[in-house]
């Protein structure tokens, strides 16, 4: 596919393949409510029918059920969670059953390995191990689950580390996971016989969003040089190790946009309409990336820079609203005496 290169200024390049076609709807920015305060990195974070929101903390274990004008309600502690470094308690994603089936996913890592485990919300305290044996470090442990519109469970999974993993097609790491909501492997839709691999080639992805067409993007930390959202086709490779950003090299599919790592460093995603908005972590901002129906992006936009510090989770509310959280006690972070903390953005009237 033919690509053309723009500077946006400040390191940043945009890769178009395509026009941009539709108009992006942006959240009020000047009306934020502070719905959470005083947490420990927010990690993951999804929402139930009712509207409230679950969400992880990555060094205490705890999943917590959010409601505007409510205090934060521990639901569980997941037991066997070993924080270090990156990893902890990471992603969360609510059954699109939920009203039937009552489960909810956690992504974790244990003593030995990163995995994937369901529970019951009324049944909290025994939770199933539906993936084990995922790499674990204290690094690139990717970590980010969603349910995508053909009801499968997507999962980021970083390569640990080790940058081999990413090209290994035996290996979990380095990838991103397509699976039954049992953990097991699709029937039909993966590209490589009995394995849960849908794409490969990442260094450590944390973002997933779908558009209305259905077309998956993942965000990803670069190393150095180029952060990236990349359009996730199944069977694709995304180059890494060998390629960081944009290459020539034909067995690699290139990134839609990318950044330079301080301009982003770029974590959750979700997708409003037309628009990709995607938390930044060292950028402190939130970017807006529109997009043109096609499966390529427009002109990026910085939003909230600087204002709130590091972004780790941005999620759009059944209502519209756009849910960001706070991650300055990371580690990374310069942390203020509220933090951390999750904001509600209501859609403009």
């Amino acid at each position: 596919m033919h690509r053309t290169i723009i500077a946006l200024g400040l390191g940043a390049v945009l890769v178009v393949t395509a026009p941009h076609t539709a108009a992006a709807m942006e959240p009020d920015l000047n009306n934020p409510q502070v719905v959470a305060s005083g947490l420990t990195v927010p990690w993951g974070l999804d929402f139930l029918p009712d509207g409230s929101a679950l969400v992880t903390e990555r060094n205490t274990a705890r999943v917590l059920r959010v409601r505007p004008g409510s205090a934060p309600a521990t639901v569980t502690t997941i037991a066997g969670v070993s924080p270090t470094g990156e990893a902890g308690l990471l992603g969360l994603a609510v059954s699109p059953a939920f009203e039937q089936d009552n489960l909810v996913y956690v992504y974790f890592t244990s003593a030995t390995d990163n995995r994937i485990a369901r529970f019951r919300l009324d049944a909290p305290a025994t939770p199933q191990v539906i993936l084990s044996g995922l790499a674990k470090a204290s690094i690139h442990d990717g970590g980010r689950i969603a349910f995508g519109p053909d009801g499968m469970l997507y999962a980021t999974v970083g390569d640990a580390g080790v940058t081999s993993n990413a090209q290994n097609q035996q290996s979990r790491n380095g990838k991103i996971l397509r699976m039954r909501p049992d953990g097991g492997v699709p029937t039909t839709g993966n590209p490589f016989p009995n394995s849960l691999v849908y794409s490969l080639g990442h260094r450590n992805p944390q973002g997933l969003a779908w558009d209305p067409q259905g077309r998956l993007y993942a965000a990803e930390f670069g190393q150095n040089t180029w952060d990236e959202v990349n359009l996730i086709v199944a069977g694709g490779n995304y180059g890494w190790p060998t390629v960081e950003g944009n290459s020539n090299d034909t067995r690699f599919r290139n990134p839609i946009v990318v950044w330079s790592t301080a301009q982003a460093s770029p974590s959750g995603a979700t997708i409003d309409g037309q628009t990709l908005y995607v938390a930044a972590l060292r950028g402190q901002r939130l970017w807006s990336v529109p997009l043109n129906g096609t499966g390529g992006a427009g002109t990026p936009s910085a939003l909230l820079q600087g204002q709130y510090g590091r972004l780790r989770t941005v999620e759009r509310a059944p209502d519209g609203a756009l849910w960001v959280t706070t991650s300055n006690r990371d580690g990374r972070g310069t942390p203020a005496a509220t933090d951390d903390r999750i904001l509600r953005f209501p859609p403009r009237p």
